[in-house]
């Protein structure tokens, strides 16, 4: 309320304010008039010559005495000159604002009042101030339990008693939202709720009000002129042709991703990203500074300047990054904008049909591996085909070239296949020695039916990461697929039970957690990782056969980040990390462990097919198949642990104990692989295959 000393009535008012014990004044009218003379140049007298007046504020049953409303602004504003003109800033003072949401609102309305950008401020916010709003809202313990559009108000009458500011305290229904756009200039979205945020974007798009928002990291900024371009998506097109209607229907965990959409995943702080998988963990929502939302509002106040005096501001969206600008405050280096090229695409083509030993070297090639890295070396002619290890491309969780012998023991499960197939099974053996293993098929008359049926399926064999269901194992399955690794000399060991699958999600997924916050392991799997768009398709892991959903490629795409995962290892956090192969072995009808007496190289390759034959037969019979490998399984000693991830070398040691605890393995036995079996669709993409590197006749390229 102000009161006019000049004005009857408000005298009355005044005196008995006064007259109220409980009731403070304070008057420092002259000290203003004083300063207000000093302005340069002088203010013209009939500015000067207004009347005394007084603010109440009843919050604080305080009352102030200030200058008139002329002279309170041009005093008020004459710091801004000529950062912004006088003329400029009568400009700005036509300006109707609206501001939804007044956490990281509230510091938006009260620059924007601070420099006299509006001369009407409109508020909306059903939300009442907690303690844990005051790291960002300059508010006082005060004014906890207040709305903070009235706390923001308050603030503003108290900095500029003259502005009107109009508060909205019961949020924006279908109805309040046109009262609330009504006349507006512009919108200043600050609100916690996606729904709100495409819902006002609408309605204001439908008035042509262009659109402001500020992200509370990195200075994110985005501006939508809807006043100059009404067609425009809202949110940049980001959510793509989304419904409202569907929106509000999502529960918050579907809406995450949309919100992710919008925040640009790569772009967050390396804090925030990393702070993203700590929700609901160690976090109970977003973390936000108060210096990052008064950058924001800087910004927005900005682009509201730009907006009122019609100056150049397109849609789009820009980040103004503090620290970023601070890390290059020592004489920056050149820097190289170029990108760099993508790998190349090209492959050989697949031969027609061709001879039986050339068929035989195909389907040895079409085994699985680790990464689909392919450790072996193909020869191949009339008599024989031989299949060797190759060191060339080993990895960390290689270790001592025990998953390399495995993949050699699966090609060679499917030369044998092959052969037996097409009736020049001759004998068939692996020797090693050291590190050296080679795996041999002679090719002569012969067969064996049990061999040969499996031909089709093994051409058929994929890996499936869909999530998959739990539907229980039919009766007969599980000695089925026993027996077929008991023929190849190994053991498999299934669990079905639903409090053991758990207990192995738990351990795989605290092993996923070691691979990501191990900087070389991190580095090796991304490696392994191909992109259709940029990668040639030879080898790795397509991107595409992860069947990640909307969810789980917004994660990955974090967990990408080397200085996210640097972070999550400094908070000794990220068990988000593992969710992904936690989901999956959940959501299985069994896991199998494919067992193997012995430790040579030899030994693991006789384990490798017998996965191989577990793996065809199993899908078969109609099952998914994934292969899993922990972090620790071909470490056989605490020096070998302690080589892939010194710092969790012991807590590998433990989750290694627990899984051999947990399937039953003997002191003789050493783990080949791991599998879970589900019900799942077909794969969306199968992986392909180098060219044989060393074939007597035409090189062939393996797809499926």
């Amino acid at each position: 309320m102000i009161l006019d000393e000049s004005d009857a009535s408000d005298r009355r008012t005044l005196a008995e304010l006064r007259a109220d014990p409980h009731i403070e004044v304070i008057d420092r009218w002259d000290e203003q008039k004083a300063n207000a003379q000093s302005v340069l140049p002088p203010l013209a007298p009939e500015i000067m010559a207004e009347s005394k007046r007084w603010a109440f504020y009843p919050w604080r049953k305080t009352v102030v005495s200030i200058l008139g409303p002329r002279s309170f602004r041009a005093l008020r504003l004459d710091r801004n000159r000529n950062l912004i003109t006088g003329s400029e800033q009568d400009r700005l003072s036509r300006l109707k604002i609206g501001v939804v949401g007044l956490s990281v609102g509230h510091a938006v309305a009260h620059m924007l009042a601070t420099q006299g950008l509006c001369g009407t401020l409109r508020l909306a916010d059903f939300d009442t101030l907690e303690v844990s709003n005051l790291n960002r809202v300059p508010a006082t313990v005060f004014d906890l339990g207040v709305n903070k559009a009235t706390v923001a108000a308050r603030r503003i009458a108290e900095l500029d008693p003259y502005l009107p500011v109009e508060v909205n305290t019961s949020g924006l229904s279908a109805a309040a939202m046109d009262a609330f756009l009504d006349g507006l200039d512009i919108l200043v979205e600050e609100c916690d709720s996606l729904d709100m945020k495409v819902g006002v974007r609408l309605a204001a798009r439908a008035r042509h009000i262009p659109v402001l928002m500020a992200t509370s990291d990195r200075g994110l900024v985005d501006i939508e002129r809807f006043d100059m371009d009404p067609s425009r998506p809202i949110l940049h097109g980001l959510l793509g042709d989304i419904d409202l209607d569907e929106l509000s229907g999502l529960s918050n965990r579907e809406k995450l991703p949309y919100i992710l959409r919008l925040f640009d995943i790569q772009g967050l702080s390396t804090r925030s990203a990393a702070s993203l998988v700590e929700i609901e963990q160690t976090l109970a929502t977003w973390p936000q500074l108060a210096s990052e939302v008064s950058l924001g509002a800087t910004a927005v106040c900005e682009a509201v300047r730009r907006i009122g005096l019609n100056e150049p501001l397109a849609s789009g969206r820009v980040r103004i990054d503090v620290g970023q600008a601070l890390d290059r405050v020592a004489e920056p280096a050149p820097h190289d904008e170029s990108s760099p090229s993508g790998a190349d695409c090209a492959m050989a083509a697949e031969p027609p049909e061709s001879a039986a030993h050339l068929i035989v070297a195909a389907a040895a090639n079409r085994a699985p591996s680790a990464a689909n890295n392919q450790p072996w070396h193909i020869e191949t002619d009339p008599n024989s085909v031989t299949i060797e290890l190759s060191t060339e491309h080993v990895a960390t969780l290689d270790v001592d070239y025990r998953a390399s012998a495995v993949a050699v023991g699966a090609a060679w499960f499917n030369a044998r296949v092959a052969a037996a197939k097409h009736g020049v099974l001759g004998p068939a053996d692996i020797a090693g020695h050291g590190h050296r293993l080679s795996a041999v098929v002679k090719l002569a008359d012969g067969g064996d039916p049990n061999l040969a049926r499996l031909y089709e399926p093994m051409w058929l064999r994929e890996t499936n990461r869909h999530r998959g269901a739990a539907v229980a194992l039919e009766d007969g399955v599980a000695a089925s697929l026993e027996a077929v690794a008991a023929a190849e000399g190994a053991r498999l060991q299934l669990l079905t039970g639903a409090d053991e699958i758990a207990d192995v999600a738990s351990i795989f997924a605290a092993s996923d957690r070691v691979r990501y916050l191990t900087q070389h392991m991190h580095a090796e799997m991304l490696s392994e990782i191909r992109w259709p768009t940029t990668d040639s398709m030879e080898s790795g892991i397509d991107m595409r056969s992860l069947e990640m959903d909307r969810w789980e490629l917004t994660g990955f795409n974090i967990a990408r980040r080397p200085d996210v995962i640097r972070k999550l290892a400094e908070w000794e956090a990220g068990a988000g990390l593992g969710n992904y192969t936690r989901a999956r072995i959940c959501a299985s009808s069994g896991f199998g462990v494919v067992s193997i007496q012995g430790d040579t190289l030899a030994d693991y390759a006789r384990g490798g097919s017998a996965m191989e034959a577990v793996w065809i037969t199993a899908q078969h019979l109609g099952l998914a198949v994934q292969p899993l490998a922990p972090v620790f399984l071909y470490a056989r000693n605490d020096d070998e642990l302690r080589g892939l991830s010194p710092d969790f070398a012991a807590h590998l040691g433990s989750l290694q104990e627990r899984l051999r605890a947990l399937t039953h393995t003997r002191a003789d036995e050493s783990h080949v692989l791991l599998f879970r079996f589900s019900h799942a669709p077909k794969t969306s993409v199968r992986s392909l295959r180098r060219s044989l590197g060393t074939v007597s006749a035409a090189a062939m390229t393996g797809s499926g």
